[in-house]
């Protein structure tokens, strides 16, 4: 498996920066992310979404600049909430806009999220992991109908292109968990899988490894990002509301790959063991949010961290 890197993890950094950090630390693959002004979650720090779809030079000069450093384009994210009561269109057309240039840059993955609607009249979307009050599972039988109706035409777009769509499991969206990425996958067939990111799992109090065993064969991508569970949780739970720069007041804190759990790089060891035997050859894309340590530091731990466990996973 080749070390990817999320470039957003360097946000701080100019496009040809980012990139020649990436080479400077050993990256191989590399990640844009797309949406910024135009909608989404990425910032977009190295990516304009309409230059890239109206400007052929645009594109010819995105590529230039990652060919020529000897990386390779591996997948576009698109993250967002697609089925967002008020924002739902604008992050949709980030998505749509980020299949075209998938296949135009003739690279086989975008990276999303499934979307959470809400219910007519709602201008939020109601997360539901509870069965009680009983109109929580009212509601939820109505997002995943909606859910439903809405990726149709999405996963034969993607199919119709050429193109994967890797789901990333993430908290406030519809599809969080093992069982939400099957349903969804069931439902629109195999050109959906998982964007697989342990660091949501982790803090929602999943087995990231069991969780790898039960996408065998389902697993489109995957981002490198590491949590470390504080003893705060122990008092507080899991469930966070304290805002992620205030890390000494969290409960759990996502932080650079390696540092995440007390076995250090014996976990990503066995992550990658988990990712083999799951039929997963392709990057393990780094992204960071380590409000700790500056980007490159934390970029650099998790190269350092990858490469080991890589070596260590051959020689057993």
């Amino acid at each position: 498996m080749q070390i990817g890197l999320l470039t957003d993890s360097l946000s701080e950094l100019t496009r040809a920066e980012a990139l020649d950090t990436a080479v400077d630390l050993g990256v191989e693959t590399v990640e844009i992310g797309l949406g910024g002004v135009h909608g989404g979650w990425s910032p977009a720090p190295h990516a304009d979404l309409a230059e890239l779809l109206d400007d052929g030079a645009a594109r010819a000069a995105l590529a230039r600049d990652i060919g020529s450093r000897g990386l390779r384009l591996e997948a576009f994210n698109a993250a967002g909430n697609p089925l967002h009561p008020r924002h739902g269109e604008r992050d949709a057309a980030v998505l749509r806009g980020a299949l075209r240039l998938a296949e135009e840059f003739e690279i086989g993955t975008v990276v999303t999220m499934s979307g959470l609607p809400g219910y007519p009249g709602d201008t939020v979307p109601p997360w539901i992991t509870t069965v009680w009050p009983p109109e929580n599972l009212e509601l939820l039988d109505y997002q995943w109908e909606r859910a439903i109706d809405w990726w149709g035409p999405i996963a034969d777009e993607a199919r119709a292109r050429g193109v994967r769509i890797a789901v990333e499991m993430h908290a406030n969206q519809l599809v969080y968990n093992v069982p939400g990425l099957l349903r969804l996958r069931a439902a629109m067939g195999d050109v959906v899988g998982a964007n697989f990111d342990p660091s949501h799992l982790i803090w929602m109090g999943a087995d990231p490894l069991a969780a790898i065993r039960a996408l065998d064969g389902a697993i489109h991508h995957v981002h490198a990002k590491d949590t470390r569970i504080e003893d705060r949780a122990a008092v507080a739970s899991r469930l966070e509301t304290v805002p992620n720069p205030r890390t000494g007041e969290r409960a759990w804190n996502y932080v650079a790959v390696g540092t995440g759990h007390p076995d250090g790089v014996d976990f990503w060891v066995r992550f990658i063991a988990a990712l083999r035997h799951a039929g997963y050859d392709g990057p393990l894309s780094i992204e960071n949010e380590d409000y700790t340590l500056g980007q490159r530091e934390s970029v650099a731990l998790a190269v350092e961290t990858l490469r080991a466990a890589q070596n260590l996973e051959e020689v057993r």
